[in-house]
């Protein structure tokens, strides 16, 4: 609906600031001209959308303008709590906890019917999301112990930008000040995390914009590994390999094709854990690996 829209456009111009008419029919998925008819709107009802020209021009709000919270119905409300709830599962923060009873008496949280438990991602990790997030606070650069997937083992000091959980694990994403340049580390690969008087060298972007050029710019390669899969285990290899299916053969097996980073060393154990339920068809590269790897564990037992 158009209202919908018109709402969400000027939500879009308070937390983006100025943007092109081009970027704004791009993420609402209209036409330019629509857009340009969607802001006069929003100018007859008084929002005060202002045009600017040139190379950097755009649609912006006057500093001074804000939305009357009415506008935030129950069921935001809800969904507000289901989130904070979530967090609060994930990194005990008692703060999170106190907003969250600030904001329950406002609406019903059975509304969504949606229960976030993050509980199982403090393990391991609660030790430092608070000590980084207070550094983040006071923009305090920090130090640490890291050992890499290669397992070597270096001391960083880097200024922390936030913790971010993707991957099924928690990393830090951080300025190197050595490197010049903004990395992501794992937090259970860190030890002897501390504080330092350092205070952050430069002006960084949003947390937000660091992560979405680092990704871009990320060099991790991925190999492609094509598999034959027992039927018992396409499931398993959907879950946890992020496996998809090529095609199936007429005894109910499936060429499928995973993608893992050589580095890591989790994929390896699990294609282990598989036996002889998969079968790797390329490269030979890894199935040598794995051959290897297998090879060296029955050395060790049949010494027993």
């Amino acid at each position: 609906m158009k209202v919908d829209r018109l709402y969400a456009i000027t939500v879009f111009l308070m937390n983006h600031g100025r943007t092109s008419a081009k970027d704004l029919a791009k993420h609402f998925e209209v036409s330019i001209r629509t857009i340009q008819r969607d802001i006069d709107s929003l100018c007859s009802a008084g929002i005060p959308v202002v045009a600017i020209t040139g190379i950097n021009g755009g649609y912006e709000l006057t500093k001074r303008f804000t939305l009357n919270n009415q506008i935030i119905s129950q069921k935001d409300y809800s969904y507000i709590l289901t989130a904070l709830n979530g967090l609060s599962s994930a990194t005990n923060n008692p703060e999170i906890s106190n907003i969250y009873e600030k904001i329950i008496s406002l609406t019903d949280e059975n509304d969504v019917g949606m229960i976030l438990d993050f509980s199982v991602l403090q393990e391991g990790n609660s030790r430092f999301l608070s000590l980084i997030q207070l550094a983040v606070t006071r923009r305090k650069a920090v130090r640490f112990s890291y050992t890499n997937s290669l397992n070597e083992k270096r001391i960083h000091i880097v200024e922390p930008i936030a913790v971010i959980y993707r991957w099924y694990s928690w990393y830090l994403l951080a300025y190197s000040i050595v490197k010049d340049d903004y990395r992501t580390y794992k937090l259970l690969r860190m030890d002897d995390l501390e504080i330092t008087e350092e205070d952050f060298s430069k002006e960084h972007d949003s947390p937000q914009n660091i992560l979405t050029n680092h990704d871009k710019n990320n060099t991790v390669m991925h190999t492609k590994i094509i598999v034959k899969c027992n039927p018992d285990f396409i499931t398993k290899a959907y879950e946890y390999l992020n496996g998809k299916v090529i095609k199936y053969l007429d005894n109910d097996m499936a060429i499928m094709e995973l993608s893992v980073v050589e580095n890591e060393q989790l994929w390896l154990g699990t294609l282990l854990s598989f036996g002889d339920s998969i079968e790797i068809l390329s490269p030979g590269h890894i199935k040598e690996k794995l051959i290897s790897c297998a090879n060296k564990i029955i050395s060790l037992y049949q010494k027993l």
